[in-house]
């Protein structure tokens, strides 16, 4: 019986172990709330190979028009984007990021 109990225990402790480590690769949040991991890396990739160099600032899930992953992009101009890729880290659409170009036109 306590054999059976240890196995089953065992067992658990596994799946868990598994089952945590496959979150954290498939994108947990980190503490900042941005995406992290393999995929975060891959999409940080693509979107400073589409918009020609740049700083990515943040990463993280999306689901806008499409896209699986939003990365924030200041471009080597300083212009900064978003830009969205689909599952398989194509570019869905690149767009000028709302937030830099409010304070930008001087009207907050």
């Amino acid at each position: 019986m306590r054999k059976r109990i240890a196995l089953i225990l065992a067992g658990v402790v596994a799946f868990a172990a598994i089952a945590g480590g496959a979150i954290a690769i498939a994108g947990g949040n980190d503490s900042e709330g941005g995406a992290s991991g393999p995929g975060a890396d891959r999409a940080t990739q693509a979107a400073l190979q589409a918009t020609g160099g740049g700083t990515a600032n943040s990463v993280e899930l999306d689901n806008e028009n499409g896209a699986t992953w939003e990365v924030e992009v200041t471009k080597t101009d300083g212009n900064t984007v978003d830009v969205r890729l689909d599952e398989n880290y194509k570019v869905v659409v690149i767009e000028g990021d709302s937030e830099t170009q409010d304070s930008d036109d001087g009207t907050e």
